[in-house]
């Protein structure tokens, strides 16, 4: 087996279907099915079983998928200690990027990295905040760009923070919050539960979610059009005249802020390139870009 092999495991045990698989992996399905049989056959077991719902992993295919986790890993640690001893800035820069980090700030980013370092590459990984800081936990990536307080032991620098507020088109009264239009949208835990602890201070009764909305972008143009109040950290609305926005506050007074960070392993920074991007990201001011 060689590293194509183990990337096709991999994507496979993701996927769960072989249709999926290949176009993930940018190739024919008979050409994948064909591969797969070779697997099999030169390691002499049944690795899955192709039904109606998809691909199901035999207990010896589920063993040899994760080894492929490994293998792919350890590939990846070979490639970067190879570049990395030629003290060059090159290779490929492996990135876990939250969704609004990714919209507002990444292409800024990289590209002033690039310009200093041109033989640099990028994979960026995009999500939730929760996911991004699975991946960074996992050492999946390099670098996580997290939105929120995780419990994070490793290595971590604080990019921004900005308020978490109250924003409607018409102006008005916080008490009456229950009684109003709410647009409502999917985000990652930590942010969600920031507003229903805040919520549950300061309101007896639930609020009245009169839309629902997938994402954050969503919300802020319902938002801008009037037909409700929305509850969305500061920086969403940017550049948006005409709104009435309310800082959210605790019990104590303090703002509610939403923190940006940047989390990273200590022992990937014997990477020249990881060292060099983690330094640029520090020196950076991303709050006037």
């Amino acid at each position: 087996m060689d590293y194509r092999d183990w990337e096709i495991i991999k994507v496979l045990y993701q996927q769960k279907n072989i249709t999926k698989a290949s176009q993930v992996l940018f190739i024919s399905q008979p050409a994948l099915t064909n591969r797969l049989k070779q697997i099999e056959e030169e390691l002499g077991v049944k690795l899955f079983n192709r039904g109606r719902w998809g691909v199901q992993f035999t207990p010896q295919g589920d063993y040899l998928a994760g080894c492929a986790e490994e293998a792919l890993k350890y590939y990846r640690q070979v490639k970067e200690n190879l570049s990395n001893m030629s003290n060059d800035y090159t290779g490929t820069l492996r990135l876990g990027v939250s969704n609004f980090f990714t919209k507002y700030k990444l292409p800024y980013i990289l590209k002033l990295f690039q310009e200093q370092y041109p033989r640099v590459e990028f994979k960026v990984m995009t999500g939730w905040s929760s996911q991004v800081f699975k991946a960074i936990y996992n050492q999946d990536v390099h670098i996580g760009f997290v939105r929120g307080d995780y419990n994070w032991k490793e290595q971590k620098h604080l990019l921004f923070e900005e308020n978490v507020c109250i924003a409607s088109r018409k102006k008005l009264d916080i008490n009456d919050l229950p009684n109003l239009p709410r647009i409502d949208y999917k985000t990652d835990y930590v942010l969600k539960s920031l507003m229903d602890n805040w919520w549950t201070e300061n309101y007896s009764q639930a609020p009245l979610i009169s839309i629902e909305v997938d994402q954050v972008d969503t919300c802020k143009e319902m938002v801008v059009n009037g037909l409700g109040y929305g509850i969305l950290p500061n920086l969403i609305l940017n550049g948006i005249e005409g709104l009435h926005k309310i800082n959210l506050t605790d019990s104590k007074g303090n703002p509610i802020l939403r923190r940006t960070w940047m989390y990273y392993h200590e022992q990937s920074l014997e990477l020249n390139l990881v060292k060099a991007f983690v330094n640029f990201i520090r020196d950076l001011d991303l709050n006037d870009d």
